[in-house]
């Protein structure tokens, strides 16, 4: 299976994670995998921050206007961005209802945020009310969401379940049930969990993946596992550096003495890595994709396409080995 099918198999993609490892950049590197497919797709953010934005070389939109992130060309399709905030979703709900002057009065009056806090997970049902209206009516080939860290990220997937079974008539409810049903079909839904090879991470991507499939019975995608070391640095161990090659000749003690100590060093660290990766390995049961660390302080376009390259290609690779199992010894 090809990267552009297993992105197509569902309307909607969640991406879940601890917080730091990378998860809005790999948001954004689904998008340009899915639209470089043909897909055209629409990248989701939570509040106004306008992160995806900047990952597209783009100036964020003010509030929560729709933008165009990478129009069509030839060779791919249209990415757009939206931001979701609960008071938004709540006027776009009234607004559904016949009730647009009512929201917009409680938003000039400054009462929407009390609305939204007053019911315990009532936002987070708000937004994701919201992403079931896009999943429903919006035109894409295809929505990213890019879920809160994995902290909030349990707890903001599991509030429908919890106001459906709380709330026992009414509109809450019945807009709780229509999204449980979204996040439970796995034809529609699937969540993509990104991580790091260290051993924080890995354990709660290790949770999340328990809870998600467990206890609210979601689709895993493969699992993205962001920042690795390259194999090659296994094979430069610091001994080696301090022999005669033409690179070293020339160092004075204190310079080859630091080159060992830095090769030793990403040694270390590479090892670690491979502990963590294993781990993952036997305790996660999704394919696991490894996206190179990259060599940019900041993700700009062309570090997007770049690990977007290598997102493809890891996708197609793990897809494959599903696909194929290699046999048991």
């Amino acid at each position: 299976m090809d990267p552009a099918t297993f992105l197509a198999a569902s309307r909607l993609v969640i991406v879940a994670g601890k917080g730091g490892v990378g998860k809005t950049t790999v948001t954004a590197a689904l998008g340009r995998v899915a639209a470089d497919a043909g897909l055209a797709t629409l990248l989701l953010e939570l509040g106004t921050a306008g992160q995806l934005a900047g990952r597209f070389g783009s100036t964020p939109s003010p509030g929560d206007d729709e933008q165009v992130l990478a129009p069509a060309t030839a060779d791919a399709a249209e990415i757009r961005g939206r931001a979701l905030s609960p008071d938004v979703a709540l006027r776009s709900y009234l607004d559904t209802q016949g009730l647009g002057r009512i929201g917009r009065r409680l938003a000039s009056s400054g009462a929407l945020d009390l609305v939204t806090s007053a019911v315990p997970g009532l936002a987070d049902l708000l937004v994701l009310a919201r992403v079931r209206q896009l999943v429903d009516r919006d035109p894409a080939d295809l929505l990213i969401l890019d879920a809160p860290a994995t902290g909030h990220a349990l707890s903001f997937l599991a509030s429908p379940a919890g106001l459906r079974d709380t709330v026992a008539s009414g509109p809450v409810h019945d807009q709780a049930r229509q999204v449980c049903e979204l996040l439970a079909d796995h034809q529609r839904c699937q969540v993509v969990l990104v991580t790091i090879a260290e051993e924080t991470p890995v354990q709660e991507a290790q949770e999340a993946a328990s809870a998600l499939t467990g206890r609210l019975g979601m689709a895993l995608a493969p699992t993205i596992v962001n920042r690795c070391l390259p194999a090659g640095v296994e094979h430069r161990p610091g001994e080696d550096l301090g022999g005669e090659s033409d690179v070293v000749a020339g160092l004075s003690d204190e310079d080859r003495s630091s080159l060992v100590a830095a090769a030793t060093y990403s040694q270390q660290r590479w090892r670690a890595q491979q502990v963590q990766l294993d781990r993952l390995a036997r305790t996660v049961a999704t394919p696991l994709v490894a996206l190179p660390e990259l060599d940019a302080e900041v993700i700009g376009p062309a570090a997007l396409d770049a690990l977007a390259a290598h997102l493809a290609a890891g996708l197609a690779d793990a897809l494959v080995a599903v696909a194929d199992p290699a046999p048991s010894a």
